[in-house]
């Protein structure tokens, strides 16, 4: 009998041990991104034995990584059942009631599972602080705060310093940040993660070459670790946006790594899903619908896919294949649409209802589309940087209202790169779209809008000499002959100053000559000398401008 009991303690002490070591083999699995082999072996451990608390709480933080929040939140409550460390799964419970906005539920439930901590404990602070960042409303400075408990438990442990250097980056402290990754990476050579987020730092900082290097290093030490292949890939990536002349160079160095990242992963509906989001980046939206039909294939009913097969769509050309994904992903409560989902259906409805010789516009669909942009710039304003593409294809197919909708959407972002050339076409736009029309007929508000847009452009660029005839003409229209006398003449300043070659241009005589004779017209209406004025001075540039001679046979 003694024997036997002898003989039991044994097994389950052997058996304890190897539940150990699966759990942390499934650690090494999510920190190298593996996430599908990490569900299918927790789901394993999980099987056979039902009372590791620990292993509902890492399958459900892939699930919260993955955001199907209702799988994880299923998986910690089934967690909460388990005969040991239940309590962990109270953390990630914490961080879905972070995504709610709900911080006070959340803090209770880090509160209770730090009451189930002991002595020396500190592992769940690390998991409290993460929470903390990986969620919707990250709260840098709470993880720290929690981090600072776990480093008075334990400072030199790598997963403390290495959480510290995360929070550090998120908080902008980029020092600091270093210096935990060095930390973590100096207390644990093993520890690629530290050494490839040294890499993400000079990345932040634009060295781009110096980050490729880095990265390089972490791959000498291990070939086979996949995250450094993506981070390779979204550095070539922001390389080639900030290298003129080699985008196209860099852009396949990105995607190939990004596709090297894939091959040591898993090719889970996870690793699928973020190639997916590259390829957005990337623009590669042919790859993007095969990649999309493919994770469609492994789980149709996932509703991601639904936002993959719609931005592929769109970009390919095929609007009401987008539309209805898109729809259908967004109507549906539970997914978390984001800014781009909104402009990707609004285009799309745009789009669709634009007849393809571009002389006309179905009305519903294309203010349907305007407010969802209109959403997806509430929702994230830098959307708006780009919009202006969109709104001078109307522009050239003479569609001037359309465009001034769309161009109006895009100008409400300052830190858009076409800020002053988005400006200039909407003034242009609502110009044009009320040119020739009878004064009851025009719009004077969009007018006003016009005469502010050409204001930006002006402010940021005086020498931008045809925005002053611009606004000129568009005070014209609103009858304020004022103001069209003032940027006429700011014009004729501005051009006199280049010189007599400048002023011997045909354009810009024309445009003398159109300045001189309107001023004319305006003075008429309160001083005759200065209308007489201008009129002559429009003559001395055409002696055979009938405009001008009328006018002055009637002053006169």
């Amino acid at each position: 009998m003694n024997k036997f009991k002898i003989l039991s303690v044994a097994f389950f002490a052997s058996a304890s041990v190897l539940q150990a070591q699966s759990i942390d083999e499934v650690k090494k699995q999510i920190d190298a991104e593996q996430f599908q082999n990490a569900k299918t072996s927790l789901k394993s451990i999980i099987k056979s034995n039902p009372s590791e608390g620990k292993a509902y709480f890492l399958l459900g933080n892939i699930y919260l990584n993955q955001s199907v929040i209702d799988s994880a939140k299923i998986t910690y409550d089934q967690g909460l059942k388990a005969k040991d460390d239940a309590y962990f799964n109270n953390i990630g419970l914490g961080q879905i009631d972070l995504e709610k906005n709900d911080l006070a539920a959340a803090k209770a439930k880090f509160e209770s599972v730090k009451s189930e901590m002991r002595k020396k404990d500190f592992e769940e602070y690390v998991y409290i602080a993460r929470a903390y960042m990986n969620n919707s409303h990250p709260d840098y400075k709470a993880a720290l705060a929690t981090l600072e408990l776990a480093k008075e438990k334990n400072g030199s442990e790598p997963q403390v310093l290495l959480a510290f250097g995360d929070a550090y980056y998120g908080d902008k402290n980029q020092n600091q940040a270093f210096i935990s990754y060095r930390n973590a990476f100096q207390a644990d050579n093993s520890l690629l993660r530290a050494k490839v987020q040294l890499g993400v730092l000079l990345k932040g900082a634009k060295a781009y070459k110096e980050a490729v290097d880095a990265y390089n290093e972490v791959i000498a030490l291990n070939p086979n670790y996949a995250p450094v292949y993506r981070e390779l890939a979204e550095t070539y990536y922001y390389w080639a946006l900030n290298v003129p002349g080699r985008y196209d160079q860099y852009i396949k160095e990105a995607l190939s790594y990004y596709e090297k990242y894939m091959t040591k992963t898993d090719y889970s509906l996870a690793s699928r899903m973020r190639h997916a989001d590259f390829l957005i980046l990337a623009k590669d939206y042919k790859a993007l619908e095969i990649e999309a039909n493919k994770m469609k294939e492994l789980d149709n009913v996932n509703p991601r896919i639904l936002r993959y097969l719609g931005y592929a769509a769109f970009e390919n050309g095929h609007n009401e294949d987008a539309i209805t994904s898109l729809q259908k992903f967004i109507d549906n409560p539970e997914n978390k649409v984001i800014s781009l989902d909104y402009l990707y259906l609004g285009e799309a409805k745009i789009k669709k209802g634009t007849i393809d010789d571009g002389t006309a516009i179905d009305p519903v669909l294309f203010a349907e589309g305007i407010e969802l942009i209109k959403k997806a710039v509430e929702l994230e304003p830098s959307v708006a940087d780009g919009l202006g593409d969109l709104g001078k294809e109307y522009y050239e197919k003479k569609m001037f209202k359309a465009a001034a909708a769309i161009l109006e959407i895009a100008t409400s972002y300052k830190e858009s790169r076409t800020f002053l050339i988005d400006n200039y076409y909407l003034g242009n736009s609502i110009y044009f779209a009320n040119a020739g029309k009878p004064v009851a007929e025009r719009d004077t508000i969009a007018l006003k809008k016009a005469d502010i847009a050409y204001g930006n452009v002006l402010e940021a660029s005086p020498e931008t000499v045809d925005a002053y005839i611009s606004r000129a003409r568009t005070n014209s229209l609103l009858e304020d002959d004022q103001a069209m006398i003032k940027y006429y003449q700011e014009y004729i300043d501005h051009v006199t100053a280049k010189g007599p070659e400048e002023l011997a241009k045909p354009n810009v005589k024309a445009k003398l000559v159109e300045a001189y004779s309107t001023m004319g017209a305006g003075y008429a209406n309160f001083d005759k000398a200065k209308a007489i004025e201008h009129f002559n001075k429009a003559l001395a540039i055409d002696p055979a401008n009938q405009y001008a001679i009328q006018a002055l046979k009637t002053l006169q």
